[in-house]
């Protein structure tokens, strides 16, 4: 894991991320394929609804919890 601090995701922010959105698109991504988001605590809400309400999210999980599964 690099020592850069982890930036969230909403454009214009550089609030530091805290959580982990993990989403995938099932027209062009495998099921099991996960890419995520990184979301400050201002931003999880927003970055969340946006990828709800077009099937895309997955699981929101703790940046410091999160296990990325290498793909």
């Amino acid at each position: 894991m690099s020592d850069e601090t982890p930036i969230c995701s909403a454009k214009g922010c550089r609030a530091t991320a805290v959580w982990v959105l993990a989403w995938n698109n099932p027209k062009i991504h495998t099921p099991e394929r996960r890419k995520t988001w990184l979301a400050c605590e201002e931003h999880r809400e927003h970055l969340s609804k946006f990828l709800g309400a077009r099937g895309f999210l997955k699981d929101v999980v703790r940046f410091d919890e999160w296990e990325p599964s290498g793909s």
